[in-house]
């Protein structure tokens, strides 16, 4: 009764609304009501602020919710372990990704999954700062982000590769082939970029300001797989991380450059640090130590005249 009670509440601060949190929970709302009016009658403070309707947490609710946010992660740490044990590990690994990773996260849930057939994956897209939100408070497991951030003090980190951005064309001139290509010669360029709110794209802007050229952007946009669509039927440039190659439909005409100097920033695993992961997390995290990101990426940017072509 007290893990369901705690799960309640979670829902409860999940919805704000008490029916949303009884359906999420599968159980009637006056279930739901009773039990937590239970669970304060039990520890004899309030936790939530009545009236008509829901109206938040008290200051002393607010402070059970952090513990029962805990209570529940080391509940499901516990579960993960009994079917560890019975070598059949189940539950859920949730993975939170800044947008320009997605792609790469089959390259770990694929293993994952062949692993362990019994493991679910629940995958969302974050900006850096809300991933780091959702770790601190045990909303997610895992999460694949950018390693040089400040931010991360206090978290465990898994370097998985260093991304390395080229400048995705079709058809290039020859002489774009014959010499290295600098930030100041490709500002010119009809390029497609992310939008400015996206990390991604600050570190490339920072990168034409150190050159002190102002780029060409003839398109933004959200999605890396609408920069593509872009370069290959559009006539646009784009300047994408390395990592992606291997997710696109490349064909012969369209050709990775690599840049100088060169852009790069070191991408891996986050954990909440803490005493004891859960199974789920020491599985995943003992599965990405033992892949080889960056070679592969890495052989990607490669002279050949075999489609596809990537040039340094």
């Amino acid at each position: 009764m007290f893990i369901r009670q705690i799960h309640y509440l979670l829902a409860l601060a999940k919805t704000g609304h008490f029916g949303r949190a009884a359906e999420i929970s599968h159980v009637s709302q006056p279930a739901l009501s009773t039990a937590i009016q239970h669970l304060e009658e039990e520890l004899g403070i309030t936790i939530i602020k009545r009236g008509q309707r829901y109206q938040g947490f008290t200051e002393e609710g607010e402070r059970v919710l952090q513990w029962a946010r805990i209570l529940a992660q080391n509940w499901e740490g516990m579960r993960q372990a009994a079917a560890q044990y019975s070598q059949q590990l189940t539950g859920v690994l949730r993975i939170g990704a800044i947008p320009t990773t997605l792609a790469v996260t089959p390259l770990l849930t694929g293993p994952c999954q062949a692993e362990y057939p019994g493991i679910a994956i629940k995958l969302v897209s974050l900006c850096a700062e809300e991933l780091i939100r959702q770790l601190d408070s045990f909303e997610l497991d895992l999460g694949l982000t950018y390693l040089e951030d400040h931010r991360l003090k206090g978290f465990k980190t898994l370097p998985l590769y260093r991304e390395r951005y080229v400048v995705l064309a079709r058809n290039p001139a020859p002489s774009l082939l014959n010499k290295p290509l600098g930030w100041g010669d490709i500002a010119g360029f009809p390029l497609c970029l992310l939008t400015q709110n996206m990390q991604n794209r600050r570190l490339i802007d920072a990168a034409f300001r150190e050159a002190n050229v102002t780029p060409n952007v003839m398109l933004e946009t959200d999605s890396i797989f609408a920069l593509y669509a872009h370069v290959r039927s559009a006539g646009l440039y784009s300047v994408v991380p390395h990592s992606l190659l291997s997710q696109f439909e490349l064909h012969q005409e369209v050709t990775a450059l690599a840049l100088t100097p060169e852009l790069a920033r070191e991408v891996g695993l986050i954990v909440r640090r803490q005493d004891l992961l859960s199974p789920i997390q020491d599985a995943a995290w003992r599965i990405a130590q033992q892949l080889d990101l960056q070679q592969r990426f890495d052989s990607l940017i490669a002279i050949g005249k075999q489609p596809p072509q990537f040039l340094t």
